[in-house]
């Protein structure tokens, strides 16, 4: 098999959640890039109907989308009936909708736990069950789940976001030994600080700053930044990679103390 060969996804098909803007939607546009099919979910229409455009446009590719509250199973289960509706198959889910309650371990309410919970972890696990099947049946998938470098390394506040992100890592490796015999990679793919819009409109620059001085590439990660590594993961160049976490971070874990 050529090189290029090995990240071709022509033929293939994406289902994307969390696809209409940041991390999600530049994953979608460069799963399109690479000759895949795109489904893409996200809760408002509007920003999905603007996302979808950009992600196809100049392509060959076709991008549909569908609104999803990943916290509402019926919605989950409803959206995963649809993409396979629509394409007859799923190859490539890519579990990047998530969301992140900053609370301190006796603050924690019951509501915002089970809503993280839900949104970070329950919802990727109904949606790789779904989408199993089909994969097993024709021999090749790819599930893909975003964790993050808090999954690893964490701070106060962030146990609910953490626990998540640590538990699709744990997922992913007894998922990707049921999986592995019919032909399918289960890893996860864990961002560091990525300079998309929610952090950067909370942060002031001193917290910004605060975040670039502890890589040790001194910078914010881009959403652009996620693309390779994701179509790596999402290839056949990664046949042989699974059960694995991707760590995309700048080098932010590889400081001890100051």
């Amino acid at each position: 098999m050529t090189l290029s060969a090995l990240f071709d996804l022509s033929g293939r098909t994406a289902l994307v959640t969390g696809g209409s803007k940041g991390i999600g939607k530049a994953i979608a546009r460069g799963l399109a890039e690479a000759g895949a099919d795109v489904c893409i979910t996200a809760r408002h229409p509007e920003e999905l109907m603007q996302a979808a455009a950009e992600i196809g446009s100049g392509l060959d590719a076709r991008v549909a989308w569908r609104t999803c509250d990943m916290a509402d199973r019926a919605e989950v289960d409803a959206m995963a009936d649809w993409a396979l509706a629509e394409f007859g198959r799923i190859d490539i889910l890519f579990n990047n909708a998530g969301t992140n309650q900053p609370q301190l371990l006796v603050e924690t309410t019951d509501e915002s736990w089970d809503r993280v919970l839900e949104i970070n972890f329950t919802s990727c696990m109904r949606l790789a069950r779904r989408m199993a099947p089909a994969m097993i049946e024709n021999g090749w998938g790819r599930i893909i789940h975003l964790s993050s470098v808090l999954a690893v390394a964490s701070n106060p506040g962030r146990g609910n976001y953490s626990g998540t992100k640590g538990a699709l890592v744990a997922m992913s490796r007894a998922h990707a030994l049921e999986l592995g015999p019919y032909g399918i990679t289960v890893n996860c793919l864990a961002p560091g600080p990525i300079a998309t819009d929610l952090p950067m409109s909370l942060l002031n620059d001193e917290q910004k700053k605060r975040f670039s001085d502890r890589t040790a590439v001194k910078r914010w990660g881009e959403t652009k930044d996620l693309v390779g590594p994701a179509l790596l993961l999402a290839s056949d160049a990664a046949a042989y990679i699974t059960g694995t976490t991707l760590l995309v971070e700048g080098g932010l874990i590889c400081r001890t103390f100051d």
